[in-house]
């Protein structure tokens, strides 16, 4: 991997891990087609490549935590506060760490049995393809459904946040964009599109950071970090995290006032182009 690849490739997690296009599909295209490009197998999977991607996530990950990072303490303040006096039960955002520990849970309910058995379509990414023209038809339905309700409502509650962070744990396989279920949960729900789009990014910082420190973990024991590139793994994670932080602020400002049709077509679209070109190489 050089630090050309590694900057391409960080720039497009940057942007696809809030977008509702796949972040883990967009970096199997990306990946495959560098090998395309340069003669390699696609089914070539080097430890640093599992390792640099790792690191895309985290430094998404940073990014979430500095824009959310008042939030995150007003959040943690407010659960504290309301369950040391008794008030938590009737402070709807003082319950939102809780929804989120929800949502957690029922994320690794669904994600830790089908890992496994998606963990291999990394490799194959005209199946990823068709999964990406999945999430474009998903979001097309989504907002046919969210235009059915008459009020939008800015209460999560227990109930859409095992919903949601059900979806999210679908989102484990490759193609189908995390942030593009877990909306489309909240607004088939009936939730304010600002508060999914909120709500989907705070959820995403416990199940990253379990992620990544699993998956480093599991490296370290099959042969550890020698050998990498290290400048190029550090300017892709800091160009992920960078463009990230960038794509949060917009896509959200986006969202307030916009369908995510836009976002359905571009999925069809790259997730047609992938299934045909790869089903034909």
């Amino acid at each position: 991997m050089d630090i050309t690849q590694a900057l391409i490739t960080g720039i497009v997690q940057g942007l696809t891990e809030f977008l509702p296009i796949s972040s883990s599909g967009h970096l199997v295209l990306t990946s495959s087609i560098y090998k395309f490009l340069t003669g390699q197998s696609l089914s070539a999977g080097t430890g640093e490549e599992i390792f640099f991607d790792i690191m895309l996530h985290v430094g998404t990950l940073v990014a979430v935590l500095i824009y959310f990072r008042r939030d995150i303490l007003k959040l943690s303040s407010l659960f504290y506060t309301s369950w040391r006096d008794g008030t938590l039960k009737t402070n709807p955002e003082a319950k939102i760490p809780f929804y989120i520990l929800i949502g957690t849970m029922a994320t690794i309910v669904i994600a830790l049995p089908l890992k496994d058995h998606f963990k291999a379509l990394i490799h194959n990414p005209a199946v990823v393809g068709l999964i990406l023209i999945f999430t474009g038809l998903l979001l097309f339905f989504t907002e046919f459904i969210s235009q059915k309700l008459s009020k939008k409502d800015t209460l999560i509650g227990w109930k859409r946040a095992l919903i949601i962070g059900l979806a999210q744990g679908l989102a484990v396989a490759p193609g189908l964009s995390r942030s593009g279920a877990t909306i489309a949960a909240g607004l088939a729900s009936g939730l304010d599109r600002v508060t999914c789009a909120r709500y989907s990014f705070l959820l995403s910082i416990p199940i990253i950071l379990m992620a990544a420190v699993f998956h480093s973990l599991e490296l370290s024991l099959i042969g550890g970090f020698a050998g990498f590139n290290w400048p190029a793994i550090i300017a892709g994670t800091l160009v992920s995290g960078l463009v990230g932080y960038y794509c949060i602020k917009y896509f959200i400002i986006f969202i307030s006032r916009n369908k995510l049709n836009i976002f359905a077509f571009y999925c069809c679209i790259v997730g047609l182009s992938m299934a045909v070109f790869f089903s034909l190489t």
